[in-house]
């Protein structure tokens, strides 16, 4: 790429992750580093340009921030042949339409999942990003958090042996407005808005089991509104119509062919008793390990202790004392800054980016799958996906 500079039309900011992690937390601190470096040691640089429906908003951030450019026309922006790279952290339900229009102007893409409220929508966001010759990337942050990292190591290692069975658990305590203001935007607890657990969460398990562990390959899941009514921005009550929380089991094959059955339950109705608000859990033949956002525990099969059980006695084991700390063995930085960084050297090569729309395709998949699981009672298996 002749320029030295990426041109990066960045929409959604005006929302929390929009805001904090893609602007803030990566764009603006990879702006503010002097750029990414590249393979060769040369370095390109970024320039940010704000996209929002809020004008006053939009403007507010961007002089905040010392952004020179922003616009509430997504039109005009993607029609600038200057711009190489359309951002999209919208609400769901607008951001198949922003990801169409801006691969059919020619722009590289990087998008929030889900990428489309349907299957259909998603796969054929991939064919139109094949068709168009463009690199299109999709978050998958946690892949790049320091736990996952230092878990994925051990898998990597052989530490497990074979991989036996995973166990996740995410979530916390939604305040439902009414004393407490949520910590979460209403439209997330409303079906017709694009809200719900599982189309939140699932197109997430998705790419953390095939990025941990192997290939999905079916799903029983049972989903369920637990807190019926909440109160909006406003103080409003209003009918919670999405699911707030899904209970999922996954069969997984490992690329040896080995069978692991993963469990995660996913939850905002659920108060915190585990070191990190998510966990995952994996356990195999040789070792055992416990990894959350930022940190990881095993237990190898030699340090392994023998609790007997026995409900007359108290308990006296420590279990958490007997498991050691995974060393990260290097500097692990913000997983949001570190997969953009991963995509602008992927753009600027000309190259694919290992996380792309067909795996954003995937978790649509997976996620309507549990819909459909839980309103039927059933297991289904997951059907591969061709372009």
């Amino acid at each position: 790429m002749a320029s030295t500079v990426l041109r990066i039309a960045m929409n959604g900011i005006t929302g929390r992750m929009g805001y904090r992690q893609h602007l803030v937390r990566s764009i603006l601190a990879i702006r503010d580093a002097g750029g990414v470096e590249l393979a060769d040691g040369s370095r390109v640089q970024v320039e940010p340009i704000l996209i929002g429906r809020n004008e006053a908003r939009v403007r507010e951030i961007a002089e905040r921030h010392g952004v020179e450019h922003w616009s509430t026309d997504v039109d005009a922006v993607l029609g600038d042949p200057s711009v190489s790279i359309y951002f999209d952290a919208q609400v769901t339900s607008r951001r198949a339409a922003a990801l169409t229009a801006a691969m059919k102007a020619g722009k590289h893409i990087y998008t929030e999942k889900p990428t489309a409220e349907t299957l259909d929508q998603a796969v054929e966001l991939a064919r139109i990003a094949r068709d168009a010759g463009i690199t299109a990337g999709v978050v998958h942050d946690k892949l790049y958090l320091p736990g996952l990292v230092k878990l994925r190591r051990l898998v990597d290692e052989g530490f497990f042996g074979r991989i036996l069975s995973l166990r996740g658990e995410f979530g916390y305590w939604v305040f439902e407005g009414d004393v407490q203001p949520a910590q979460r935007p209403s439209w997330n607890y409303r079906a017709e808005d694009g809200g719900g657990m599982t189309v939140d969460m699932f197109c997430h398990w998705s790419y953390v089991l095939e990025g941990i562990l192997g290939t999905v390959r079916a799903v029983t899941a049972r989903t369920t509104t637990h807190i019926p009514v909440r109160w909006d921005e406003h103080g409003r009550q209003y009918d919670a119509t999405a699911d707030d929380a899904a209970y999922g089991i996954f069969d997984v094959e490992t690329p040896a062919g080995d069978p692991v059955i993963a469990q995660i339950n996913s939850s905002w109705a659920v108060r915190v008793y585990r070191d990190e608000l998510v966990e995952f859990q994996v356990d195999g033949t040789h070792g055992s390990a416990v990894a959350g956002l930022n940190k990881c525990v095993a237990q190898q099969r030699a340090h392994t202790p023998m609790p007997v059980w026995n409900p007359d006695l108290p308990v006296t084991d420590r279990f958490r004392d007997q498991w050691l700390d995974v060393p990260a063995n290097g500097e692990l930085g913000n997983g949001f800054r570190l997969q953009w960084e991963d995509f602008l050297r992927d753009v600027v090569a000309g190259r694919e980016h290992r996380f792309g729309l067909l795996s954003a395709a995937r978790g649509v998949q997976l996620a309507e799958l549990g819909l459909r699981s839980s309103a039927q009672g059933r297991r289904l298996e997951i059907p591969a996906i061709t372009l």
